[in-house]
């Protein structure tokens, strides 16, 4: 099971900031970072979908690993340095312009650079400290570097901005029981999600894993 990829919630940056070649060298990246690294980045795009077998901090679904090609990390690094390039031009001349910052943040998340995706991310929080969104992708990224303490207090901040949010109850769920041991802390999470979230597309997943976490309630 992974960690719930981040949705993309801010509008992008106009087009006028981009020139065809920046926006060129963007397409490619995602293009081939996607091929790579073989999961979806979106959960609008996935729809909360979720892989069976739990994934360890800053693996990224380690499970896949041997199905797909792989960049180095020092390739990795370099195309996504590259496509950071105009968004960090854009920042210089608008260095409090929110979505510009959370396109950044979210540009060095999907290229699994999460040091610099949790730089970032606190920088939008700062600005926007109620923005549920914002603060579980900050969640979620602190999780992939180890940290699962400041994981679930992102997650439970969002949660208080946001209760409903169903990928805050998921991340919170999968970082109580992978990082915590927590597995009845997990359970409450995502049976909180399926409340909440009566229509979830992934219900029957998330019975399943509520089963699971129940069983090793039980012992």
């Amino acid at each position: 099971m992974n960690i719930m990829p981040r949705r993309e919630r801010t509008s992008a940056i106009p087009q006028a900031s981009w020139t065809s070649r920046q926006a060129y060298i963007l397409a490619v990246f995602c293009l081939l970072l996607g091929v790579a690294l073989g999961y979806l980045f979106r959960a609008s795009a996935s729809q909360g979908g979720t892989n069976e077998g739990f994934s360890s901090p800053g693996d990224g679904g380690a499970q896949n690993q041997a199905a797909r090609p792989e960049l180095s990390p020092e390739e990795q690094k370099q195309m996504v340095d590259q496509a950071a390039a105009p968004l960090l031009a854009a920042l210089q001349t608008r260095p409090h312009d929110f979505a510009t910052i959370v396109n950044l943040a979210n540009l060095y998340y999907d290229g699994r650079q999460f040091f610099e995706a949790i730089q970032y991310y606190r920088r939008a929080v700062k600005m926007q400290p109620h923005n549920a969104d914002v603060l579980t992708d900050l969640g979620t990224s602190l999780w992939y570097t180890g940290d699962a303490d400041q994981a679930i207090a992102n997650f439970q901040q969002a949660l208080r901005y946001r209760p409903d949010s169903p990928e805050a109850l998921f991340n919170l769920g999968v970082v109580r029981w992978q990082g915590k041991m927590d597995p009845k802390g997990a359970t409450q999470a995502w049976e909180e999600l399926l409340e909440r979230n009566p229509n979830y597309p992934q219900r029957q997943q998330i019975e399943q894993y509520i089963a699971r976490a129940k069983q090793h309630i039980q012992g």
